[in-house]
């Protein structure tokens, strides 16, 4: 951490002013495990209702601008949903954000997507792909997200080399739909729902599927798709340095994706990636082009006060990675200091940042402490009262 306290406060401030973080529709909803789901009486049961869910997050953080919508479960009537989302967007304050197109929940994908043997199931996830590009078009949305739960579960029942050129495939197909300042978003995850070998397991294969598909392709890291020994910050390091990471889905996890709330688990590790980031573009002198993003649904906790609570960690997190001092630590590094060179990114973390991060939010005429303001606001007690039937009666449905 840099000595000078003036020096200090000023990286917080210019770290939060710049940071921003996309929220999901789908945290607001009521999502469920394998084992089903518990409801909660003021869920989102519509899109406007996540429209004003992500609201009510945007003007109590005001860095949350968007929110990341999903192709299928925002848009039952597809193209012909946009002119309603813009409505929303306009009355409720946040713009959409990422498209994710659904290739999993129908039926024709049981044995994948764009890996399925049967041409007429990889057909129909071209369609879905293509008419979800169209939409983000429609929309002015940058990026389409694709994750893929495509894999097999037992051995020798699936070619995964002709799986594999099929992705090449299909992903260079959806790619030639993008626009000129549209991006294609390639997630990964080891394992789950194919428990024998997933299509798109991790970040090298992403990486080579992204890199088939064209120049606008980037990988997506989800920070719950991984190995629970595995290094996320130097993934990120290797994708920084091929110019190739395109963007996050954040949450924390206890084992494998749990989608929890950010940093409830491992905050040094979400702080470690962000100082990968911050490092990177000390060393170049320019910004990665990273969409920050949340993943995470919700069973126990408020959803709107899970947001604004990773929502606050986060900042937390990014504006503790912005008082790594730079010049010392390369110079440890440099002549192998080891300990010094570790009590960089050791003394910022420990440094208590929210005192500056509540001068900065008042100063943008925002509330000092976001979650307190949400409480008293009496807007939970509205909505569980307006939703609460609509959600009693909504248990079959997944979002």
């Amino acid at each position: 951490m840099t000595s000078n306290p003036a020096r200090s406060h000023g990286r917080i401030f210019s770290s939060l002013d710049r940071f921003r973080i996309e929220i999901p529709s789908w945290g607001f909803a009521n999502t469920g495990t394998r084992f089903g789901k518990f409801i909660q009486p003021a869920a989102a049961t519509s899109i406007e209702e996540k429209f004003s869910d992500a609201g009510q997050v945007q003007a109590l953080t005001g860095i949350c601008p968007t929110i990341a919508l999903h192709a299928l479960w925002d848009f039952p009537n597809a193209i012909e949903s946009v002119p309603e989302v813009l409505r929303l967007a306009d009355r409720y304050g946040v713009r959409p954000g990422a498209i994710n197109p659904n290739l999993f929940q129908d039926q024709i994908y049981k044995y994948g997507s764009f890996g399925n043997p049967d041409e007429h199931g990889r057909d129909a996830a071209l369609q879905h792909s293509r008419l979800s590009v169209q939409v983000a078009k429609q929309l002015r949305s940058r990026d389409i997200s694709f994750w893929f739960a495509d894999g097999s579960n037992y051995p020798g029942t699936a070619n995964i080399r002709t799986r594999k050129h099929l992705f090449e495939e299909y992903l260079k197909r959806v790619h030639d739909e993008l626009d000129a300042d549209q991006r294609m978003l390639v997630e990964y995850k080891p394992f789950e729902p194919a428990f024998y070998h997933t299509d798109i397991a991790d970040w090298g294969m992403a990486l080579l599927l992204a890199r088939a598909a064209g120049s606008r392709a980037k990988v997506l890291v989800d920070t719950g798709h991984h190995y629970s020994c595995q290094n996320i910050e130097q993934i990120v390091a290797w994708l920084l340095s091929e110019d190739m990471l395109g963007g996050f889905h954040f949450n924390d996890r206890r084992y494998a994706d749990d989608d929890l709330t950010l940093g409830s688990i491992d905050p040094y590790q979400v702080f470690r990636i962000f100082h990968e980031i911050l490092f990177f573009e000390w060393e170049k002198g320019t910004r990665a082009d990273i969409a920050y993003m949340i993943d995470q649904s919700h069973n126990l906790k408020g959803k709107i006060e899970a947001m604004i609570q990773t929502v606050t960690v986060a900042q937390e997190l990014f504006s503790k990675a912005a008082l790594v001092d730079y010049d010392v630590l390369t110079t440890a590094q440099d002549s192998c200091d080891l300990v010094r060179a570790e009590g960089c990114l050791q003394d910022a973390f420990a440094t208590d940042v929210r005192p500056v991060i509540r001068e900065w939010r008042t100063s943008k005429g925002l509330p000092a402490d976001p979650l307190q303001a949400f409480r008293n606001s009496g807007y939970l007690e509205r909505i569980s009262v307006e939703r609460a039937s609509r959600n009693a009666s909504s248990v079959s449905s997944y979002a």
